[in-house]
């Protein structure tokens, strides 16, 4: 009996646990490793967060894919790898085997990045987490009008500025607004990672919103402001860290080749570039071949390529080339019903894209809620 480790509930292992409950793999026993019983797609948790959303609609519970691809569920986390050996060291205490491993944990975020961001930061990752902490977030702002700053320029920062906007204090709404937000961007402005035209159309939709947008870099955070390193302090009753991910501690010490950020390195097979029984996908790998922005995006296309290759590469089969493109769709929710699209030097704003992109994500979901099964954990 082989064994297969699916360490981490990300995009690509939901397809993977899709495809083996399609096609099961005789001889093989696999086990995923998360430490949560659903994966919240973080493609809608801006629009949950404005409130367009309940959480259930978000999620895709595990456990009934699990059970269906006939493989073990374990609910715990890695805290170390040991490739020689093939262990990993599990939260829990517990050491899982593997013949063959493929890692897909998603996205972290270092919480001593900033000063004072452990103890004071609300962070979005990871998103259970976030989940969790924002419903505080929302009953104390029913208490008195919160100023909020959003730390991070990028995409995640962009998008949950706006969804806290629009869901505490929306324009034109009668009712007297709950919290002022403001968005530090760090050195540069925001959505740097984009084309000028884009740029332009997150800086209007912004502006629309009434959200302050500073280009400087938070240093610190403290009970009552957050510190740039212009010297300036800004009022702030929540710190919302959309700061960029970082790779899991414990793959310093694992042995795998990784990549100047500490990320696995990959093949064009999604595979170890110096351990072939050891795949990976989603922000916790980067591809040598090529450069891929960091995105769920790319996760959820590797998916169905990292299934097929798993499957080989257990059987003893040719593994086939994941074949994607660096330029991708991307659909930025603008707090309402309006979303930005960007597919290279194009790009449109308008509700059509937010329906565009509430189609697109709505989609995904259905694809592995299971009849019966519930989001919720």
């Amino acid at each position: 009996m082989k064994r297969l480790v699916l360490l981490g509930g990300g995009h690509a292992h939901v397809q993977v646990l899709a495809a083996m409950a399609r096609e099961p793999m005789p001889g093989v026993h696999a086990v995923l490793v998360t430490p949560f019983a659903r994966q919240i797609y973080s493609g809608m948790m801006p629009g949950w967060v404005a409130g367009h959303y309940a959480l259930d609609d978000c999620a895709i519970a595990l456990e009934p894919l699990v059970r269906a691809a006939q493989a073990e569920l374990a609910l715990s986390s890695a805290t170390a790898l040991n490739v020689a050996e093939r262990t990993i060291t599990l939260s829990d205490g517990r050491v899982a085997e593997y013949d063959v491993l493929s890692i897909d944990t998603g996205a972290q975020q270092d919480r001593d990045a900033i000063a004072g961001g452990r103890t004071h930061g609300l962070f979005i990752r990871p998103i259970e987490h976030f989940v969790k902490l924002y419903e505080g977030l929302l009953a104390l702002a029913q208490t008195r009008v919160l100023d909020i700053v959003v730390v991070g320029g990028g995409a995640a920062g962009f998008e949950i500025a706006l969804a806290l906007q629009h869901r505490l204090a929306p324009a034109g709404a009668g009712a007297a607004a709950q919290a002022r937000v403001c968005l530090v961007t760090g050195d540069a402005s925001v959505l740097a990672g984009f084309g000028e035209p884009v740029r332009r159309r997150a800086m209007e939709a912004l502006r629309r919103a009434r959200i302050t947008v500073i280009n400087q870099r938070c240093v610190e955070i403290g009970d009552t402001h957050v510190l740039l390193d212009n010297g300036a302090r800004v009022v702030c009753d929540v710190p919302v860290m959309a700061l960029p991910t970082v790779a899991p501690s414990w793959l310093a010490n694992s042995g795998l080749t990784l990549d100047a950020q500490g990320f696995v390195a990959t093949n064009a097979m999604l595979q170890s570039t110096s351990h072939p029984q050891v795949f990976a996908a989603g922000d916790v790998s980067t591809r040598q071949d090529m450069t891929l922005p960091r995105s769920g995006v790319f996760a959820v296309r590797a998916g169905p390529a990292l299934a097929l290759n798993l499957r080989r590469a257990l059987a003893g089969g040719q593994l086939q080339e994941w074949r994607t493109t660096p330029r991708s769709l991307y659909l930025l929710s603008c707090g309402g019903r309006r979303a930005i699209a960007s597919w290279g030097d194009w790009s449109a704003q308008g509700r059509w894209v937010w329906l565009w992109k509430d189609g697109i994500d709505r989609r995904f979901i259905a694809r592995y809620v299971l009849p019966g099964a519930s989001g919720s954990s």
